[in-house]
C-alpha cells in the first residue's frame, strides 16, 4: 500500500491556508497504479450482489465508474444542485471549510438495490453522511461507503455506521 501512498501528493494551503490537500490525481494518472487502486478495492465485492455504485461529484465520479465497471454494476450519480436533469432530492451537509448541496435522481435505485458509495477520501464525514441519508431514504441498502484514502485524524469513519466503512489507503 505504500507504493499506493506514496504516489499521492500533498499540496499545501489548498483550498484554504491550513488544509493539506490530498491529490489523487497523480495517482489515477499512474496507469499501473490506478488499475492495482482499483482491482484491490473491486476484490471486496466480488461475487456479491452489487446493483449500483454511487459515485460522489467529482472525484468519486472516476472511482464510482471505475468499480461500477469491474463489478458489472450500474453508476448513479450524486451531484451539487442544478446538474441533474430530472426530479432530484437534495441533502445540505457541512465540509471541513464550509457548506454545499448535493443531489441524487429520485429514481436513482429500485426498492432493495444494493448499494457501494464510492469516493477519493474520507475526511470529516459530512458528506459521505449526507449521501448515505439520501441512498438510503431512496430505498437501498448501502453495502459498504467504499474511499481510496482516509485522512483517519478527522475521525469521519465514526459519522457513518461501523461495519459500512472501507478505506484502502490511511493518512
Amino acid at each position: 500500500m505504500d507504493e499506493l501512498k506514496n504516489i499521492i501528493r500533498d499540496i499545501q494551503d489548498f483550498p484554504k491556508k491550513g488544509i493539506v490537500f490530498k491529490d489523487i490525481t497523480t495517482l489515477l494518472s499512474d496507469g499501473r497504479s490506478f488499475h492495482r487502486m482499483v482491482d484491490l478495492i473491486a476484490h471486496r465485492y466480488i461475487g456479491q450482489r452489487i446493483d449500483k455504485v454511487v459515485g460522489v461529484e467529482a472525484r468519486g465520479f472516476v472511482l464510482g465508474s471505475a468499480l461500477a465497471y469491474k463489478l458489472g454494476a450500474g453508476v448513479t450519480l450524486v451531484r451539487k444542485p442544478g446538474k441533474l436533469p430530472y426530479k432530484t432530492r437534495g441533502k445540505t451537509y457541512q465540509l471541513e471549510y464550509g457548506s454545499d448541496t448535493l443531489e441524487i435522481h429520485e429514481d436513482a435505485f429500485k426498492e432493495g438495490d444494493r448499494v457501494i458509495i464510492a469516493d477519493d477520501l474520507l475526511a470529516t464525514g459530512g458528506t459521505m453522511v449526507a449521501v448515505y441519508d439520501l441512498v438510503t431514504e431512496l430505498g437501498a441498502e448501502v453495502v459498504e461507503c467504499a474511499f481510496m484514502a482516509e485522512l483517519a485524524f478527522l475521525q469521519g469513519r465514526k459519522k457513518l455506521p461501523e461495519d459500512k466503512v472501507f478505506s484502502l489507503l490511511t493518512f
